[in-house]
């Protein structure tokens, strides 16, 4: 997924300030789609420059005027047209997974404490989704906005309980291992 599109997602809710999008990539697409700040900004100017996006400056007293940002009727049109183009499976990139592969010439203390703070930080992460989906979606109906998120955290948490299996499996298979040896 493009930065633009990502930005394009979250005007859909609603007009927002860069600084409101950043809060809300931390908060909802920042989950699944990782950014900086400043690229937001960056991307925002070339939004608005090929109008995909309109600016309206806010004036404020004691503080600096803030740009307003919009999706215009070519932003809804692009974000309509990306969504028909079939999105790629990510790639795997993990250093660890070159660890394993390489599992006797490795540290394996070393690999064990690093299986061990993935496992910590997927069960926090799981955490959250489960506390999210009691918050927001336990017994509710939901409006077709409201589906494709509850499809997303579905999707997360199901990642995550897959993750923390394999973590429990991977450090099951360690213990195997100093046994034998």
């Amino acid at each position: 997924m493009a930065l633009a599109e990502a930005i394009l997602v979250c005007l859909t809710e609603q007009p927002m300030t860069g600084y409101e999008l950043t809060k809300a990539f931390d908060s909802t697409v920042g989950f699944f789609w990782r950014t900086g700040h400043q690229q937001i900004y960056r991307e925002l100017q070339r939004l608005k420059t090929e109008g995909a996006v309109d600016a309206r400056e806010v004036v404020q007293n004691g503080k600096p005027n803030k740009l307003v940002y919009t999706l215009t009727p070519a932003g809804r049109d692009r974000l309509r047209q990306w969504s028909t183009i079939p999105t790629e499976r990510p790639s795997a990139r993990d250093d660890m997974l070159l660890k394993l592969y390489a599992l006797d010439s490795v540290d394996k203390d070393a690999l064990r404490q690093e299986i061990l703070m993935r496992l910590d930080h997927h069960r926090a992460r799981l955490d959250l989704y489960e506390r999210i989906f009691g918050r927001r979606y336990a017994g509710k109906e939901t409006t077709t906005r409201e589906t494709g998120r509850l499809m997303g955290l579905k999707f997360g948490m199901m990642m995550e309980r897959g993750l923390i299996a394999w973590c429990e499996e991977a450090l099951g298979m360690l213990d195997q291992l100093d046994r034998t040896v």
